[in-house]
């Protein structure tokens, strides 16, 4: 992620491109998504309301849109680059455009910054989670046990992530949290908490090394992509219980495969007993067509004998009835 310049010329100038109506859409606390095709057809996804077709834009507008947000960043995109990622300087939300001959015409997406904190009990009282689950994230919180938050793109990974995180600070105010990201995203209300982004030059492994330094007292991690996988479990392994990353995968068992995946780019091995021993629980969240849901929640005891001992948090019936209502 480079450096970000928000000069007010820069901003008026992004403002312009994007229109009047985009400039509402990053305002509005239901958006989540903002997507523009190769066609020039503009789409967003809002919260409870899936995605909605919203009008056009030119590839003119597109390409100025995604010009100002390079400059933005102090970063080139041309057709030899065609690919810019980064935050817009309009809020920091996170922004991927892309340019021919990648595609036919330029097109975007902008995936915008939660701006209001989702609260556990709010997870409950919409039917996102049981309240047997959000007990056992609670006191998973409170023995300091690793926790990895796992889902698909757009499940809520983040925004639950968030919703964690202001669990630990509510119980462990005095922790201090070491938060590391490429891009910002998390947010965190703790009196005593670094806060790491990667740049273009320091990547996630380069940071997981620097925050052993740091006298953190739990360790989180935006989103695990790479091998800095094993760095952190290891982390994790080592005097740090009580962190939190979230993952890219679909249910909680297969997030433990994934992370087999990532541990094995450092290694070479799929370091089976190193993620038995670091990842005490497992939270998966996925979106359905009525909306998101804590779909499972496990305990990871340890790896024995050839396969991970686990033991599951099944939803209540009351959860149940509410994803069928």
């Amino acid at each position: 992620m480079t450096q970000l310049r928000s000069h007010p010329r820069l901003v008026r100038k992004l403002q312009e491109a994007l229109g009047d109506q985009l400039c509402a859409a990053l305002d509005d606390v239901s958006v989540v998504e903002i997507m523009l095709n190769p066609d020039g057809k503009l789409f967003i996804e809002r919260l409870g309301q899936g995605v909605a077709a919203i009008g056009e834009m030119s590839a003119a507008a597109a390409e100025m849109v995604i010009g100002t947000v390079a400059h933005a960043l102090q970063s080139e995109v041309d057709t030899d680059q065609p690919i810019i990622s980064g935050e817009l300087p309009i809020g920091g939300h996170r922004f991927e455009g892309l340019l021919p001959p990648i595609v036919a015409k330029p097109a975007f997406s902008i995936r915008r910054r939660a701006s209001r904190m989702m609260p556990l009990d709010d997870y409950v009282r919409t039917g996102v989670m049981s309240a047997s689950q959000a007990r056992t994230i609670r006191s998973a919180i409170a023995a300091r046990l690793n926790i990895i938050i796992s889902g698909g793109t757009g499940s809520g990974k983040t925004t639950l992530a968030n919703a964690v995180i202001d669990e630990i600070v509510n119980n462990a105010p005095m922790d201090r949290l070491v938060i590391l990201e490429d891009t910002a995203e998390i947010q965190c209300t703790a009196d005593n908490a670094v806060l790491l982004h990667t740049s273009d030059t320091i990547d996630m492994p380069r940071l997981l090394k620097s925050t052993m330094r740091l006298r953190p007292d739990r360790i989180i991690v935006g989103e695990v992509r790479d091998g800095a996988a094993l760095t952190l479990l290891k982390a994790w392994n080592t005097g740090h219980p009580g962190g939190v990353a979230t993952i890219h995968s679909n249910t909680a068992t297969s997030a433990l495969r994934r992370l087999e995946q990532l541990t094995a780019e450092a290694s070479q091995q799929p370091m089976r007993e190193v993620i038995g021993e670091a990842v005490d629980l497992v939270i998966s969240i996925e979106r359905t067509p009525r909306g998101r849901r804590v779909r499972d929640v496990i305990h990871v005891e340890r790896f024995a004998h050839g396969q991970y001992d686990i033991q599951s948090d099944e939803p209540t019936e009351e959860q149940e009835a509410h994803d069928v209502a």
